[in-house]
């Protein structure tokens, strides 16, 4: 059952996390960088169980539905048969599992060989196990299908990490979160698959059951709920992530503006980001300083004229902005 294009799940879990974001506000780190996050009001308990009417308006009108799941994007899955045996670590400590060398098989086939900067440049494998080694998280199998190994193992720029296995369609996914410090967008959130090669890709093209386990992770490890992403597949490119949840379909019972505040923020962060990533050629190892150009210094002039107080249009020119930015990689 689906709610919008959103899963039901998925966006109660953005709801659970939203909250959590505001009782964690004071913890270190969590609000560091320039784009910040809007706290979430807090909900009352006699909330109504449905968007109010003007929410859903502003809703329809900012943020289309986005592409749905796609299985296709996923090849070179690896074999059920060959993760079959990740079921038998349910609620054991993550190291045991990365001590395993049918693990070492799974990361091989599954996490990208690429370049990545986690404080220095390193390959992503390697950063993914300065995080995860030694790991006294539990390991997580959902519905005796849906795997999650997780760490976030010291303090060295908050890093953290996970894979995510689905045993039965032979899916890997995982994600990383840290604070970078080399002039990019922060905090940030780099989802990965070997599996998938695409130009663009969108959160409602990946499995509803990763979206889920993403943001309960999100929560368990103190992410804001809005936070600038990336997805890196099997090429040397990193390609924005963009945020095409609808938080006022997604959510039940949050105020129209506080809805759609959420989901302006979440444009702006893609915005930053799709512009970053154009100015350093889409690589997975970028270390330049931001720079605010001047065309997108007047796009900005542009949009907050047109549209002033007006989040849903606010929401809609800054996509069609992302967009704008992201053909033009294309087309280089």
């Amino acid at each position: 059952m689906r709610m919008g294009h959103l899963p039901i799940a998925f966006g109660a879990l953005l709801l659970a996390g939203a909250m959590m974001q505001a009782v964690a506000q004071d913890a270190p780190g969590l609000q560091d960088g320039p784009l910040g996050t809007q706290q979430a009001a807090p909900i009352e308990r006699s909330a109504p169980e449905t968007p109010a009417p003007e929410a859903q308006t502003l809703a329809a009108e900012a943020l289309p539905p986005g592409p749905p799941y796609d299985p296709e994007i996923f090849q070179k899955r690896i074999l059920p048969g060959d993760v079959a045996f990740l079921s038998q670590y349910d609620g054991a400590v993550s190291n045991q599992v990365m001590r395993d060398k049918r693990f070492h098989k799974v990361l091989h086939d599954g996490v990208p060989s690429v370049m990545f900067h986690y404080g220095r440049d390193m390959s992503l494998p390697d950063a993914l196990n300065a995080v995860m080694e030694g790991s006294a998280t539990p390991v997580i199998v959902r519905d005796g299908r849906y795997v999650t190994v997780s760490g976030q193992m010291g303090t060295y720029l908050a890093g953290r990490g996970f894979v995510w296995v689905d045993m039965q369609e032979g899916i890997v996914l995982g994600g990383f979160f840290f604070h970078p410090t080399n002039g990019e967008p922060t905090p940030s959130v780099t989802v990965f698959s070997k599996e998938v090669k695409e130009d663009s890709i969108e959160m409602t093209q990946l499995p509803p059951a990763f979206m889920e386990d993403l943001a309960r992770w999100q929560m368990a490890v103190g992410i804001p709920a809005v936070t600038t992403r990336y997805f890196i597949g099997d090429e040397n490119r990193k390609l924005l992530l963009e945020h095409d949840e609808n938080y006022c379909t997604a959510i039940v019972g949050r105020p129209g503006d506080d809805c759609m505040q959420m989901t302006a923020d979440a444009a702006d962060a893609d915005v930053v980001a799709a512009s970053y990533l154009d100015q350093v050629h889409y690589a997975t190892n970028a270390t330049a300083w931001m720079i605010n150009s001047p065309d997108q210094v007047a796009w900005v002039g542009v949009r907050d004229r047109t549209c002033g107080d007006g989040l849903a249009c606010r929401v809609r020119m800054t996509r069609e902005r992302i967009h704008v930015i992201q053909r033009r990689s294309v087309r280089r």
